[in-house]
């Protein structure tokens, strides 16, 4: 085969190189709208931008925190279960338990908001009104107690009610709960008579002071 002159190939290289080329040029109008109508009938239209896949993808997981947090057994109203736990046991008669350790238990469970009011203005007012009618008058037994609670909760030092809400005063809490409760069944001879139409507001009252404390712990 007889090869080509360079002077034969020079106007060859010249029209090769000075074509365009092809998937470079520039579409026309037609091409265009034959492009948009070939992919659209390809491709559906979707008024949101992604798909159903899509949206899934880009939603954000919901963790097991996030719903705990939002549970109604919340840190602060599990401390209100406890306080009326313990002003219920505080009252009750059906039970034989020492009520006397009820009052460290609620100064360590309390809502910060009851502290607050104990330590307040109100607080004080209170104790020293009932103190003033306790001099002069006789006062029922049963309020001892909640006399006893709010002046300890205004006396306390806050380095012990810096103990709220820690894993020292949980732990605590939950060691008088379950000497309170160990009084309480030892003392009623069976589950049976525990659960009896008479104690059966002290039993329950028993068993939430002594989940609380576990569940704050947990």
């Amino acid at each position: 085969m007889q090869s080509l002159s360079l002077s034969s190939a020079q106007p060859l290289l010249f029209s090769l190189c000075n074509k365009p080329f092809p998937s470079l040029q520039t579409p026309t109008l037609h091409q265009k709208s034959h492009l948009f109508h070939h992919h659209s009938t390809r491709i559906p239209f979707h008024p949101f931008g992604f798909s159903v896949k899509d949206q899934k993808m880009l939603r954000p997981r919901r963790r097991f925190g996030a719903a705990c947090y939002s549970a109604p057994l919340t840190p602060r109203n599990l401390q209100w279960i406890c306080t009326v736990s313990s002003a219920i046991l505080m009252f009750s008669k059906g039970t034989a338990v020492q009520k006397s350790f009820l009052v460290p238990f609620f100064a360590l469970q309390a809502p910060a908001s009851i502290i607050t009011w104990i330590k307040g203005e109100y607080g004080t007012w209170t104790a020293f009104l009932v103190l003033l009618v306790r001099l002069f008058f006789f006062i029922p037994a049963d309020l001892e107690l909640p006399l006893v609670a709010l002046l300890l909760g205004i006396v306390a030092p806050y380095q012990a009610v810096g103990l709220r809400g820690t894993q020292g005063g949980n732990t605590v809490s939950l060691v008088i709960a379950g000497y309170l409760a160990y009084q309480h069944f030892s003392r009623a001879g069976s589950l049976r008579i525990a659960f009896d139409q008479s104690s059966i507001v002290a039993t329950l009252a028993i068993i939430c002071i002594t989940a609380v404390p576990l569940l704050l712990l947990i």
